[in-house]
């Protein structure tokens, strides 16, 4: 691998890595405001990303919780989906990247961005009927405006999983019969 390629890598771990980190960040904030928001709700305001569902809590808590738990489960998904990610950059061996480690990984990756891309999409709609139902719902669509996107990216990284599952396959066959 040339000096270029390999600063580049670098450089891409390191980006998974921050991003990894500021997910784990903002899911942790999104806790807390969970937390803050039943027990102490007068402190919402202050608190990450001001996101204040207290209206919702007073009208119906089926619909706060429902809403909350899609809000939870979406931030800890795209750090999961990260720290995959960085893992896999991490122990990597570019002279031989097919190997099964490398395949399961990827695998894994399509898997949990296909669910967060239908655990997105699931939570938009949810959020749209609970509009039609009189409930403000519009500072809750940051949180899965991407859904789509997620699905089409699950199913590219799939034919990638599959084509280095077959890689392995192959190489495994190859290095029997040397």
């Amino acid at each position: 691998m040339s000096k270029s390629n390999k600063f580049v890598f670098i450089g891409l771990l390191i980006i998974a890595w921050i991003i990894f980190v500021g997910l784990s960040i903002e899911a942790g904030g999104l806790i807390t405001n969970f937390v803050f928001s039943i027990y102490k709700p007068e402190f919402v305001q202050n608190l990450y990303q001001k996101l204040d569902l207290s209206e919702m809590y007073n009208r119906s808590k089926w619909a706060f919780y429902g809403m909350y738990s899609f809000i939870l489960v979406v931030a800890v998904l795209k750090a999961c989906l990260f720290y995959i990610v960085a893992m896999l950059m991490h122990k990597i061996d570019l002279s031989k990247p097919f190997n099964s480690f490398v395949s399961e990984q990827i695998t894994k990756i399509s898997y949990c961005t296909f669910s967060l891309g239908i655990l997105s999409y699931i939570a938009r709609a949810t959020a749209k009927n609970l509009q039609h139902r009189g409930y403000a719902t519009d500072n809750l669509n940051q949180f899965w405006a991407d859904s789509q996107a997620f699905i089409l990216m699950a199913a590219v990284i799939y034919v990638i999983a599959t084509i280095f599952k077959k890689g392995v396959e192959i190489q495994n066959e190859n290095d029997l019969t040397v």
